[in-house]
């Protein structure tokens, strides 16, 4: 549409909105074109977030999509329409800038199963994707990452290499053929495109064939040699493709962006970790993420100026900094802002957070817990990090001599800062055991402890058969679930005897803080016995040879002092003072080593941040963890070859399919490579949760908008898939006796198939349905079929029905004489049959001979 004529009317059930250029306006693409991309045009999609979970007023995206081969007056097009869109649309929105083949992780989570770029430009006819047509003969390239994508490429045997997949795309047959170093991840990926491709262009009606072994698949390899030639020589190894590494991510640089007179000038501001209040409202900022993505902020008191320059000022950005101009860039709103976006900085506070009270240890649990409603209600487990009310079973163990011992159930909830132990917890789910596995680290343990700890976690797992949910613990960022099993009775002493109650010395001064308001959120850690370390905001016991005071703090509440008291008969059975502060009897202070400061300031409420949970592929097939994000995630991102790590902000959960258990023991120390590398200064503390396929507790199901515990059960594997379920053995066999009956001209020396090899095989009375389209193919002509003559009048724009007896209607120009060809072409026959196939289609499509 022309963008001066107003805007499209937007549907509202739908996602996704998806328009082209054209001719100089934008025109909306079909639905079932959708993820197809002509090079030589531009794009905008709108994304309208329609989830349930999606929080009101949650920012749409809007991504200006720019093809290699498209011309400035597209670009211009495109740019214009999404500045009109923009305004249209309001506030609450994200815009994106995407360069064909280094799209964001955002742009490429919308396309399932994956992106195919296609040759040239969208015929006159705007048909994007043409259904139950099998007059077609291209290869696709298939790079099978996490987000799938697939570019046509010359259909010669010079396109393959060893490490990807290629699509030998027939009408009537699909052949792909996986290069010989494709993982079976790979493999399973370019068959859910390729039999997307059968679905949604052939009507479901096409064969599929796979080539994973050419010597075994030695009737699909007659067939791709009849259409490809003899292969001469050796494949080559492709080169594996540039991968931001998460040092270069965490690589962040913040800039002020300002007018100075008549200059822009950009300003650093700042480097890794951003706070959040280093922006401003009523300014633009710059944010660089290592030459991998620019941000563009700005601020709601930015003069409309400011931001309709937002584009062109990143741009210039990326040219000073040298970048490539592929450069994804962003440009965000305040109060609009993306989760990745946030997640550059220390903390984030949004104003949609500041009433809520799902999140944070001290408000967990004002009312008692429902253990129907966590388990109905999965996301609400989630947010509050409880599978349960932690009644459940517990065992624990202690590491000594790198073997596990088991903790006399009396003395559960006594842990001590130099072991390690191991606790695990059985309760019941829909009727079933189900596990988790905590394994709780001190902060004074040794390395060879910690390594033991995870010796005998495997061993522990292996005797559940795998069913254990393992979660890393560290010593003071205990999960909330996990102080619930104690039930407010956690003490944590220092040094590495004592779990047991024995071998503590009895006239040992010692002093331990108490912090928590009830039986879910209460811990006690043994500090060192001096005035320092006192608070006026908790209660402190202080244990000496003769007597306890129980010492509370000015600043503590009622509920702080119930828990107490239940907590002291734990540490110590010898008669109890208390103490108010300010109160305190010469020995108290004798104990401690005398009077010091110490913190008596009121405490601040806690942080609430604004952190939406991602999603992420780990992968190190080409060196260092590479992760790729899947945005707008659901369950069907989970695919059983994968290894998915999942950043809920206060917990990070490391997802392992059924058949990626080799990275079982490289997964964790992924997921701390990843907090290590942030970009916001994580903590190296934070929990980190390792999930099996098919044993997902509710706190990692409720972060999905919908789970479904069934999925896996009858899932079929690639290897089944193949083996059974595409369901083209006889359709195989039928084409590959066409190729061995028809007389193949003799091969040239270059190792192309000939003119008459590469002719339509015909299969039955009606070629439209049975037809093996082979050729012709760039270089080559049909001349030796069409044996005669015809005006031009019986062949243009004539439908297959009205045309003469015996012409072959996916080759209507060949029966041209040359000089009517010349005339119409603007080139003789040679020349034309020595373009690309793409163009020779174009062409054929835009002169009525199609």
């Amino acid at each position: 549409m022309d963008t001066n004529r107003g805007l499209p009317a937007i549907e509202s059930h739908r996602d996704l909105h998806i328009w082209i250029t054209e001719n100089l306006k934008m025109v909306p693409v079909p639905e079932r074109a959708y993820g197809n991309f002509f090079e030589e045009h531009c794009y905008i999609v709108l994304h309208v977030p329609q989830s349930l979970k999606a929080t009101s007023g949650a920012p749409k995206d809007l991504h200006y999509w720019v093809g290699k081969e498209a011309g400035m007056e597209a670009q211009g097009t495109a740019g214009s329409f999404v500045q009109h869109l923009q305004e249209a649309l309001g506030g609450a929105t994200v815009q994106h800038r995407e360069a064909q083949g280094h799209e964001s992780a955002c742009f490429r989570s919308y396309f399932r199963p994956g992106i195919i770029y296609r040759k040239g430009g969208l015929a006159s006819a705007l048909k994007h994707v043409e259904t139950n047509v099998y007059n077609i003969q291209r290869l696709l390239h298939i790079r099978a990452g996490k987000h799938v994508s697939a570019s046509e490429v010359e259909l010669s045997w010079h396109s393959f290499n060893k490490s990807d997949i290629f699509l030998l795309d027939l009408g009537k047959m699909l052949i792909q053929w996986n290069g010989p170093k494709t993982s079976t991840a790979e493999k399973a990926r370019g068959l859910a495109l390729t039999r997307s491709l059968q679905d949604r262009e052939r009507g479901g009606r096409a064969q599929i064939g796979v080539v994973d072994d050419e010597t075994e698949a030695t009737d699909l390899m007659q067939i791709m040699e009849a259409v490809l030639g003899c292969r001469v020589g050796n494949l080559h190894t492709a080169m594996p493709s540039k991968s931001t590494d998460q040092l270069q991510k965490a690589n962040v640089r913040l800039y002020h962006v300002y007018e100075k007179g008549k200059d822009v000038v950009i300003q650093e501001l700042s480097t890794c970790p951003l706070a959040q209040d280093l922006l401003q409202e009523e300014d633009c900022y710059i944010l660089d993420q290592g030459g991998f993505k620019i941000y563009v902020w700005q601020g709601r008191m930015t003069s409309l100026q400011e931001k309709k320059a937002a584009f062109s000022r990143a741009l210039g950005f990326i040219q000073a900094k040298g970048y490539p101009s592929y450069t994804n860039v962003e440009v965000v709103d305040e109060g609009a802002e993306s989760a990745a976006f946030k997640q550059l900085f220390r903390s984030w506070s949004g104003e949609q957070r500041k009433n809520k009270h799902l999140r944070g240890t001290g408000k967990l649990l004002q009312v008692k817990l429902d253990v129907g409603k966590l388990h109905s209600h999965p996301e609400l487990a989630a947010q509050l990090r409880m599978v349960d009310d932690g009644s459940g079973k517990v065992e624990v163990w202690y590491i000594q001599d790198s073997r596990r011992q088991p903790v006399n159930p009396m003395h559960h909830g006594q842990l001590c800062a130099g072991n390690c132990y191991l606790v695990l917890y059985t309760y019941q789910k829909m009727g079933l055991d189900q596990y988790i596995l905590y394994l709780w680290q001190g902060l004074q343990a040794t390395a060879h402890e910690i390594k033991a700890l995870k010796g005998n976690a495997e061993e522990l797992d292996l005797q559940y058969h795998g069913a254990l949910v393992q979660e890393h613990v560290t010593m003071g960022s205990e999960p909330p679930h996990f102080l619930a099993i104690f039930q407010g009775q956690l003490v944590i002493f220092q040094g590495s005897t004592g779990h047991n109650g024995k071998g503590q010395p009895e006239s040992a001064t010692r002093l331990f803080h108490v912090r928590g308001t009830d039986s879910y959120n209460t811990w006690t850690l043994e500090v060192p016995a001096r005035a320092s370390a006192l608070s006026s905001n908790d209660i402190f016991l202080l244990a000496t040879a003769g007597l306890c005071y129980l010492w509370f703090g000015k600043g503590c509440s009622g509920d702080q002092r119930e828990m107490a008291r239940t907590v002291v008969t734990v540490i110590s059975r010898k008669d109890k003072e208390m103490v108010l502060e300010g109160q305190e009897p010469p020995h108290f202070w004798e104990a401690l080593g005398g009077r010091a400061p110490y913190p008596s300031s009121k405490r601040l409420p806690e942080d609430v941040s604004d952190f939406q949970p991602r999603l992420f592929e780990c992968s190190i097939q080409t060196g260092p963890l590479v992760l790729t994000e899947v945005v707008f995630f659901s369950q069907e991102d989970l695919d059983k070859y994968d290894v998915m790590l999942l950043d809920t902000w206060e917990e990070i959960f490391l997802w392992l399919g059924s058949a990626a258990s080799e990275w079982k023991q490289e997964a964790v120390a992924w997921g701390r490579e990843y907090l290590k590398t942030h970009p916001a200064g994580r903590s190296l503390a934070t929990p980190i949760v390792l999930v099996k396929q098919g044993h997902e507790p509710p706190t990692f199901t409720g972060w999905f908008h919908t789970w479904d515990p069934y999925k896996w059960t009858n899932n079929q594997s690639y290897e089944e898939v193949v083996k059974g379920g595409l369901g083209a053995v006889s359709a195989i066999a039928e084409k590959t006796a066409q190729v061995s009956n028809f007389r193949l001209s003799r091969w040239p020396r270059n190792g192309r198939a000939g003119p008459l090899a590469l002719w339509a095989l015909k299969g039955s009375k009606d070629s439209s349905e049975n037809e093996l389209e082979l050729g012709p193919k760039a270089g080559s002509s049909p001349r030796s079929v069409a044996s005669r003559s015809l005006p031009r009048e019986q062949l243009r724009h004539q439908a297959v029905e009205d045309l003469p007896e015996g012409v072959d209607p996916a080759h209507k120009e060949s029966y041209l004489s040359d000089s009517d060809f010349q005339d119409i072409f603007g080139k003789s026959k040679e020349e034309f049959y020595s373009m690309a196939k793409w163009r020779q289609q174009q062409q054929k499509k835009q002169l009525g001979f199609f």
